[in-house]
């Protein structure tokens, strides 16, 4: 676990992830909005349609796209936004929208509500996870012709979306499609903390997720990590052994996936 202690400065060289260090994060949120509306544009201007799977963790970049949208009257009437997933109940349906933790509920107020109306897609075009119906994903994502960018970050334990570590073979968690499971502790832990003010007991215990097939067979992945505690995760990812005990190290043999950070990330973890 030597990666751990790589310098800032040599942070990067021989990574198996490509690497992106930049100053602040306000600089890492601006980058992946620019990602965001560039590729939408330069689509729009092909007359071609455009597919994001888009997270909710990170989200400060989503201010910053919609006001870039707004101001370059950018049409995303041709784009289509898949959310990586959605908290759910012990009964396996969707949460409240109303839910202060629904993913569902912080897109349509910070994202689609504070787009121009003229300019934003419809609703037909803003996808989520159904629990009830989950291969509707990959079948909606064949239809279009396969994902153009996955943007995301990554867990405590490495997980992406919500696709939890397992104790299976790299080609066997590589293949996992969209489907509902149980939250791990960790993950639990860490978004009540970030989320909850630690209220770990008010955390769902179920979610329903994109799979790592739909994050692995995007044309691009685009990951941005800003918390301090993501010293130790990037390094992880990019350096450490391809396991399915640590999901975002399975991007490692992605032809075109980069973890973009701030300079605080690239602190040694420890």
């Amino acid at each position: 676990m030597d990666y751990y202690r790589i310098s800032k400065e040599e942070l990067g060289a021989g990574a198996k992830i490509p690497l992106v260090k930049m100053g602040i994060s306000a600089e890492v949120f601006t980058a992946a909005a620019a990602d965001m509306v560039n590729t939408i544009e330069a689509r729009n201007a092909k007359g071609l349609s455009t597919v994001f799977i888009v997270p909710v963790g990170p989200v400060g970049h989503y201010p910053l796209f919609a006001s870039l949208v707004n101001e370059r009257k950018i049409g995303l009437k041709k784009v289509w936004f898949i959310n990586m997933d959605e908290y759910l109940s012990d009964d396996d349906s969707w949460i409240d929208m109303t839910d202060s933790l629904s993913f569902r509920g912080f897109m349509e107020r910070t994202v689609y509500s504070r787009l121009d109306p003229d300019l934003v897609m419809p609703d037909s075009q803003r996808i989520f996870p159904d629990p009830a119906r989950p291969e509707r994903i990959a079948q909606l994502i064949e239809k279009l012709g396969g994902v153009d960018v996955c943007y995301g970050g990554i867990g405590i334990n490495g997980h992406l979306a919500f696709n939890e570590p397992e104790d299976v073979s790299v080609e066997e968690f590589a293949a996992r499609p969209a489907r509902a499971l149980s939250i791990s502790p960790e993950t639990r832990t860490a978004n009540a903390i970030g989320d909850l003010n630690g209220a770990i007991e008010a955390m769902p215990r179920r979610c329903v997720t994109i799979g790592m097939r739909e994050i692995l067979g995007a044309r691009r992945v685009r990951l941005y990590c800003f918390r301090d505690w993501h010293r130790a995760v990037v390094r992880r990812a990019a350096y450490g052994e391809k396991t399915a005990h640590f999901p975002a190290t399975l991007l490692q043999d992605h032809p075109d996936a980069r973890i973009t950070i701030p300079d605080s990330v690239a602190e040694p973890a420890y």
